[in-house]
């Protein structure tokens, strides 16, 4: 086998938020990496709307929260609305939980901007090496890394790359996940659709009833950027080969009194909405995130943030494991954790995808029946329908990285994915309160384990481990919050999920050590 052109602990193979997240995340960590993108730029194409509270949360960690929210609309933008056509009155609305008003249980609020505008963010959030116009072809794994063939498309040269670890996050039809054959279980693909970017003058309407979403009968309109813009998406027409243009179809969602305005049509983009779970998401030195390890339908919003949510529990598995506080087992803790929150993930926006359609669709046999525009409207739609922090802060791992509280059962996530009840229990992410001032209990949560306790002092630990570690003095007023008396303490996890938790102080002086030891893998020194 030729001598690889380069050595990295771990290349990143797809340029997307995933991947581009998991880059920033492991230079926190004092990882390097290399990541390559088969596309020779990022993607101009909207995509993604919606950045929930938990990747804010996310992005607050690396410093990106105030600079996301800055680009993008305001609150009152983090609603959707259901009407015949962009001029018509709403039959049905939601708003975003999260997004269009802050929520208690988090220090950030989730917002509406377009996938366009997050990416080169997250580019700029790191300066390790990236290779655009890169594809990977070929993948070969011993016992002390892999080898990773990569192709210029330009050039067509060939060069490989060592790396300790493979992160693939090269989307839904991932080149990674076929190279390691690993199958997928779920509906599959659920239809073409096509996404036409276009110029008109609808700022009036926008800001006198704003939304990121208008869902019509003719298809769904969306604000691109606060400054202007918009997108039309629906089904591909069986004639989009043929078509010489997309003006009728984005005019008759707009409505008869925006007729006169003309749509510039820009860029249109025909895909694919895929719907499926990974069958496993490691193979060997190899770990898939994002759409490589679960497509989900785009209702909701949920997809992008499901994968942003895999490698921020990644990431720091991988830099324990390559600094050698970890053990490569706590690797295999990955797919237990992420995939029962994936499977979840692709029943709801399933649910949520098929519920839309047959709101439209019944609302447009409405339009076209006797009764027209003026009918009764009777559909299956509530105002709790974005109401999802019970899947997005709920989430709650059983795995060997928690450690049962009192023998407890495994923990079941806090909600139904409507409502979130905040837990403190180990498993469920640690409840924001305020410390001080604006910083978080989510904020104590970094580059190491934190150990949260009214008295720190006492949990100063006795003997010397590998493990970056910090302790935190919990207010009196958030004891109860967590459910620990005046010694207690939680052990949290650098993702912000609880390890460990003591009501009050062990007998034993090692408890701390013996809990990070099992966690992590590394033995006490």
């Amino acid at each position: 086998m030729p001598v690889p052109d380069d050595d990295v602990p771990v290349l990143i193979v797809g340029g997307g938020p995933v991947g581009l997240t998991a880059r920033a995340l492991l230079r926190r960590w004092g990882v390097r990496t290399v990541l390559v993108e088969k596309h020779r730029e990022l993607s101009p194409f909207p995509r993604s709307r919606l950045v929930n509270v938990r990747s804010m949360e996310v992005f607050r960690h690396l410093g990106l929260g105030a600079v996301v929210a800055d680009a993008a609309f305001a609150p009152e933008y983090g609603r959707i609305r259901f009407r015949d056509t962009l001029h018509d009155r709403d039959f049905a609305t939601a708003a975003m939980v999260g997004v269009h008003d802050p929520v208690p249980e988090s220090p950030v609020t989730g917002v509406v901007t377009s996938q366009d505008r997050l990416e080169p963010m997250l580019l700029a959030a790191s300066d390790a090496p990236l290779r655009f116009g890169v594809e990977l072809v070929g993948l070969a794994e011993d016992a002390d890394g892999v080898v990773a063939r990569l192709v210029d498309r330009d050039s067509g040269a060939e060069t490989q790359v060592r790396a300790r670890y493979v992160l693939a996050a090269d989307g839904a039809h991932s080149t990674v996940r076929d190279l390691l054959g690993i199958g997928v279980t779920g509906p599959g693909e659920l239809g073409g659709f096509t996404t036409v970017v276009f110029d008109a003058d609808l700022d009036g309407r926008r800001g006198r009833e704003p939304a990121g979403v208008y869902l019509t009968a003719h298809g769904t309109l969306m604000p691109l950027y606060p400054e202007g813009g918009w997108a039309w998406l629906g089904p591909t027409p069986e004639d989009a080969a043929t078509r010489d243009g997309w003006d009728d179809l984005v005019s008759r969602a707009l409505g008869r009194p925006f007729a006169d305005v003309g749509a510039d049509v820009l860029r249109v983009q025909h895909w694919v909405m895929n719907a499926f779970v990974a069958d496993r998401f490691r193979g060997g030195r190899v770990l898939l995130a994002g759409d490589a390890a679960h497509a989900v339908p785009i209702i909701g919003g949920l997809g992008m943030n499901a994968g942003v949510a895999d490698v921020h529990n990644l990431c720091w598995k991988l830099a324990g494991v390559l600094h050698g506080w970890a053990g490569p087992r706590l690797l295999d803790t990955y797919e237990p954790e992420r995939m029962p929150v994936a499977l979840e993930t692709l029943r709801q926006t399933v649910a949520n995808t098929k519920l839309v359609v047959e709101v439209q669709t019944r609302r447009r046999e409405q339009l076209e029946a006797d009764g027209g525009a003026d009918a009764p409207i009777d559909l299956p739609w509530t105002e709790r329908y974005f109401a999802q922090l019970g899947l997005v802060l709920g989430v709650a791992y059983d795995s060997d990285a928690v450690l049962a509280d009192g023998g407890a059962a495994a923990p079941e996530r806090s909600g139904d994915g409507t409502d979130y009840i905040p837990v403190p229990e180990p498993g469920h992410r640690m409840p924001h309160a305020w410390l001080t001032g604006y910083r978080s209990t989510l904020d104590a949560c970094g580059e190491w384990f934190t150990v949260l306790t009214p008295d720190p002092k006492r949990w100063e630990p006795r003997s010397g481990g590998p493990w970056p570690l910090r302790l935190e003095r919990l207010p009196e007023e958030h004891m109860a919050l967590c459910r620990l008396g005046w010694t207690g303490a939680l052990l949290v996890r650098p993702d912000g999920h609880i390890a460990a938790r003591w009501t009050d102080r062990p007998a034993d002086d090692g408890v701390l050590e013996h809990a990070l030891a099992a966690v992590t893998g590394v033995p006490v020194g």
